[in-house]
This record gives structure tokens, sequence and C-alpha cells, in this order.
């Protein structure tokens, strides 16, 4: 369609600066151009052609331009009234996710998007279209994942905070003579930890396993003040791990008056057998543990999370060997690690 729009050099001025306007919206921005390229003698359709949009919304625009000028440059739906989701209604949204759909008479334990409308409906007062509760969810960063189980402590409130404090205030303290560190024990396994990944649709990703699963243990200390990290490697998951970490601690701090472990109620870390060796040999070493099921005051927890991210999360390697040399290359690019012991018993 052939349109012919003259605009006048204070007109297309204006116009040109508008489209410069770094708030102006990408629909209005449409618009400007298509206007512009129309008044230069452009047909609508090769208007649209250089735009990026479909020939209908260029003649449209120009046909608009026409009747009514500048003005009609604006987006029109600004006439249609207030809106119906406003900054209450996605506040009351984000008030709603907080809970569980039981909390408003529905049997089920999750949400979807449906039950999610209804309750919109119910509490708000606001009906939306299932699209719109969709992109509603998005536009305040909701998503749907995996819940994370955990344990409750069965310490009271105010005991395991104060305990906690207490642990703050020391590792806060650490200094090259009182050294601080973190203390926990991790699992490696041959068979590779199922994680979400990127896939094209239609197409799912397949993560070859070996079938006969084979374990290795890494016990760890991790000192923030410094980035350090110990850690010793074991075949089991028992005492002798644990003293074999306390000995290389040791070791890589001898000229520290003191080393403050902060570690959890893991049995080997209080066996007949660990406190005997801490009788003999363990005068620098003290240990502070956290309250039950408090994983999140464990900062070396953090360090194994992202090893398994890294590493061995549908991992391809196909004998423990490989991992092994995976994790060890990783834990000394990212950590400044002091010590590796390999046992074999």
């Amino acid at each position: 369609m052939t349109a012919k729009l003259v605009l006048d050099r204070g007109a297309r001025w204006r116009l040109k600066k508008l489209d410069r306007r770094h708030r102006v919206d990408a629909d209005t921005r449409v618009r400007i151009r298509v206007i512009l390229k129309v008044a230069t003698g452009l047909s609508c359709n090769a208007a649209a052609r250089e735009v990026g949009c479909v020939p209908s919304t260029a003649v449209r625009t120009v046909a608009r331009f026409a009747r009514e000028g500048e003005a009609s440059l604006l987006d029109h739906r600004c006439e249609n009234g207030t809106r119906k989701v406003d900054e209450d209604v996605v506040g009351r949204l984000r008030e709603i996710l907080h809970g569980r759909p039981e909390d408003h008479g529905f049997e089920r334990p999750t949400w979807t998007i449906e039950i999610l409308r209804a309750v919109i409906a119910q509490v708000v007062g606001v009906t939306l279209s299932i699209t719109h509760v969709w992109r509603l969810a998005k536009r305040i960063g909701a998503r749907w994942g995996r819940p994370r189980p955990i344990v409750a402590c069965p310490w009271k409130a105010r005991r395991r905070q104060r305990c906690i404090a207490e642990l703050r205030r020391l590792a806060d303290s650490a200094t090259d003579c009182d050294v601080v560190v973190y203390t926990d024990e991790v699992d490696i396994h041959l068979n590779p930890k199922i994680g979400p990944d990127w896939m094209l649709p239609g197409i799912q990703r397949l993560v070859l396993t070996p079938g006969k699963n084979e374990k290795r243990y890494l016990a760890g200390a991790f000192e923030p003040l410094h980035g350090r990290l110990v850690y010793v490697e074991g075949t089991g998951k028992a005492s002798w791990l644990f003293l074999n970490l306390l000995r290389a601690l040791l070791e890589a701090y001898d000229t520290a008056c003191t080393i403050h472990v902060i570690l959890d109620n893991y049995i080997i870390h209080k066996s007949r057998v660990t406190q005997a060796w801490l009788a003999e040999f363990g005068a620098r070493i003290k240990l502070h543990f956290l309250p039950p099921y408090c994983p999140n005051e464990n900062k070396i927890e953090r360090l194994w999370l992202d090893l398994h991210a890294n590493v061995t999360r549908n991992h391809r390697q196909p004998t423990m060997g490989r991992l092994m040399d995976r994790v060890h290359g990783h834990l000394t690019q990212h950590f400044q690690t002091q010590r590796r012991i390999l046992l074999a018993a």
C-alpha cells in the first residue's frame, strides 16, 4: 500500500528526538519509525519490512497519524481506565505465594496456575486469565522449582540462636594465631548426581551411568579468613577419616596457638576413638558443635554444593580415578588447598 505523508521540518525533528529517548517503549518506537519511513516516500509494506513489524501495523499507524497527528503515537490503551493489576495486587500475590493452597481451603499441597488464579480472585477480588497469572508470576520472579527437605532443630529457638551467635562471634574474631575452620564431609559417587540442565524442545539429555556405583569421601576444613581448604580423602566415612583431617590441620597450621573447628553432630565427630585421640594429641584443637540440623551455618556446605554443581552433577567420567582427578582439579583451582592425603583403607 502506498501512502502519502508529509512532515514539516519541526515535526520530523521532534519525532527523531523522541525516537532517541531511552524511556520510550518499544511499541511507540515502532510507530515513530514507521511514520518517519513513510514520510521519506516508502510504502507501508516497505516501511514495515525495514522497521520489523507486520504491514497491517504500519497501515494502521499511518492512518491514525493522518487523523490525529503526533498524538496518535501514544498508546491508546491509556484510555482504558485503571489497570486490573497494580502494585497492591503484585504485593498480595507475593503474600499468597508465601503460603500454601491449604491456607485457602484447597486440598492440593502444591500450587498450580489454576489454583493461584482462583485464590487471587478469592483474596484480592480480581479475576485474571490463566495467561495473565502466568505472566504476573514471572514478573515477580516466581519459579517452578524443587523444594529442599529439612529437619527441624529439636532445640528451643532461644538456645539455638544463642549458640549460633556465639559461633559467629568466634568466626569474626579469627586470627592467624586463633584459627577458625568449618568442617564437614562430602560423598563422591561414581553414579552421577542427576540435576537440571538446559535442553532443546523435544530432546531429553541422557546421562550415562556406570551401573555399579563406587564411593569416595572427602573430609574438609575451610578457613574463611584466608580462603584456605584442608581436606583428606578416604574410602570410608569413619572416625579415622575425621582424625586424618585433624592431623592435616595440625600440620597445615603448625604455628597456630588454637585451631577452632566448627562442625556438625555427626557420630564420627564424637566417637570414642575421636575423643581418645583428642585427649592425647588434640591440645591445640577445640571442637565447637553447631545446633542439630543447622547446615546453613556451616560455611563449607556452600563449597560442597559448588563442587557437586561443577563436577559431579550429570558427569560423564567412566572411572572413579578420572572423577577424583576432576574433583581435586576443581578444588585446587578455586581454593587455596593446603594438603591432600590419599588413603586406600
